[in-house]
């Protein structure tokens, strides 16, 4: 009996797919279970866990962390990408109100529900903004995010008015509501 060589390639090529897919899909099911981790961690108030931490929580080896991580800032990236998928869609939800002044109602309204989702995650990325340049690029985006939807709000009079307009950024911006 002779073997078809296409008969074996057609028998072990899906076999190797197979195996192929199911590490991918193992890989890919670690590195959710460490952003999982990272953002339970921190919205339990360790706002600075470290890869051990976050590996444990995961159940995962820390070797793991580091292969789909390469550094910390990396971890926080995918951690944001998490954060932000939940929270824009609150963002840039069009206002049901016509007058700026309920719009202004309405978007400080939004801003303490999404201030407060994300409340835990902001703490923790503010501690090492210092010493990430992602966090730091993370949080000048964020501000300038926050006073661009504050801008299209007001009418041009408070817009142009530079201290008023610092004034009502200082007034609705993350740090004051935290206080």
């Amino acid at each position: 009996m002779t073997s078809d060589p296409q008969t074996v390639e057609s028998v072990t090529e899906p076999t190797a797919d197979k195996e192929t897919d199911g590490r991918r899909q193992r890989s890919e099911r670690s590195r959710d279970q460490i952003i999982v981790a990272v953002l339970e961690l921190i919205g339990e108030g360790d706002f600075a866990p470290s890869a051990a931490r976050v590996a444990k929580r995961a159940r995962v080896g820390l070797r793991t962390v580091f292969r789909h991580f390469e550094d910390m800032d990396s971890l926080y990236r995918g951690m944001t990408e998490r954060v932000e998928a939940r929270v824009m869609p609150k963002v840039t939800a069009p206002y049901t109100n016509t007058t700026w002044q309920a719009v202004l109602r309405e978007h400080v309204s939004r801003r303490a529900d999404v201030f407060e989702e994300i409340f835990p995650y902001r703490i923790a990325a503010n501690l090492r903004r210092f010493h990430s340049s992602f966090l730091m690029e993370d949080y000048h985006k964020n501000t300038a995010l926050e006073s661009a939807t504050l801008s299209l709000i007001l009418p041009a009079v408070i817009r142009t008015d530079a201290m008023l307009f610092a004034a009502l950024e200082l007034l609705l911006g993350f740090q004051s509501w935290r206080r």
